[in-house]
């Protein structure tokens, strides 16, 4: 069978590259728009991803982490009081407008965190540690936001709401959906965006791993008010949720993912069709000599096959390369296998339904036809 279809294939190399054609591009396009899609939710929710082995207790109203609202800091000690907590962290996430020396200005989101264990603080670091945050006007930016940062390097000094601070340290691949992280010490954080000594954002418990995360998770939100308490993966899901739902972002990407799928299906379809049509003698004469309609759909399949898996792992190829190219600038992300499984179930169940027109044709097919002169 398989000989077959390659026979069929090599026939007419024209169409049958047009159909791989159809094949790569489609691939090519959903991974493309998957991947920059999947790196922006990440970056969506990175702060609690990176954080997510903490219970995040926020107000009661909030919904995305980097909308939160003032709490005062003796909530952290009401549910430090609680039984199945060991340890409260509180953090102040806040926005500030920057200023460089080059003369730009942008604006960043300040993440100020508490030592020692300074959690909710900077990870993925490649120059210092967080312990740099505790010298005087010290903050820790990332690599890829130096465009962002008005090209500042390390050591150098520039303005976050009229306060003077440099780059001590550095991450790498720690994006913000909008603005550059900068992060320090949650008194500077405070200092900088204007907060109270007595305001914290949010708080991130660590629970007695004795008890259930859920059972303290229900007894924060019950004897705490005004608060809401989140598992880490939870919040971090509805963060994104709410960026998506009060934007036109997943619209957007949705819309071109289905155009690349509908292209996919148009090209192979068609170039299927049209190559089944022009050797319709050749499938003739197999059911003039006794091939059954069953034979036919298998020899037209195995060649849908053939073209979506060679077509699959050249796209594959071209998507990594692209993959690993804007990571060179920043944008950082990854395929879970269960998605490249889908992105190959997708190729197959485009090809398949393309050869159905040229099934279809061919099926109708009575073999005395082809031998009408």
């Amino acid at each position: 069978m398989f000989k077959t279809a390659y026979r069929f294939i090599r026939y007419d190399r024209p169409k049958s590259l047009g159909a791989l054609a159809g094949v790569i591009i489609s691939v090519f396009l959903v991974g493309q728009q998957a991947g920059i899609f999947i790196f922006l939710t990440n970056s969506m929710s990175s702060l609690v991803r990176n954080n997510s082995q903490y219970i995040w207790v926020v107000d009661n109203k909030t919904t995305n982490v980097s909308a939160l609202s003032p709490l005062d800091v003796r909530i952290g000690r009401e549910i430090a009081s609680l039984p199945g907590v060991r340890n409260v962290h509180p953090i102040v996430v806040a926005g500030g407008s920057a200023k460089f020396e080059n003369g730009a200005s942008s604006g960043v989101n300040l993440i100020g965190s508490e030592g020692p264990d300074y959690a909710g603080g900077p990870w993925n670091q490649v120059l210092g540690d967080a312990s740099v945050m505790t010298q005087e006007g010290a903050v820790i930016t990332d690599f890829f936001d130096r465009k962002l940062l008005g090209e500042a390097l390390p050591g150098d000094y520039f303005e976050v709401n009229g306060k003077r601070v440099y780059i001590a340290g550095q991450t790498r691949g720690v994006r913000s959906f909008s603005g550059a992280y900068v992060f320090t010490t949650i008194e500077r954080a405070r200092a900088l965006g204007n907060f109270s000594s007595n305001e914290a954002t949010a708080f991130l418990v660590e629970w007695d791993p004795a008890l259930p995360q859920q059972q303290v998770i229900d007894t924060i939100n019950q004897y705490v008010y005004g608060v809401r308490a989140w598992e880490g993966n939870a919040f971090a899901q509805a963060t994104i949720g709410t960026v998506l739902g009060s934007s036109g972002i997943a619209f957007s990407f949705g819309t071109n993912i289905i155009f690349a799928f509908v292209v996919g299906f148009v090209i192979i379809g068609l170039m299927l069709y049209t190559m089944a049509v022009d050797r319709i003698k050749d499938y003739g004469t197999l059911k003039a000599i006794g091939a059954t309609n069953g034979y036919v759909r298998r020899l037209i399949l195995t060649q849908a096959l053939m073209i979506s898996v060679v077509g699959f792992l050249i796209a594959s190829v071209l998507v990594e390369g692209f993959r690993n190219g804007i990571a060179n600038v920043g944008t950082i992300f990854s395929f879970p296998l269960p998605l490249r499984l889908g992105f190959l179930g997708m190729t197959l169940f485009i090809a398949f339904t393309g050869s159905l027109f040229a099934i279809r044709r061919i099926v109708k097919l009575e073999p005395a036809q082809v031998f009408r002169t």
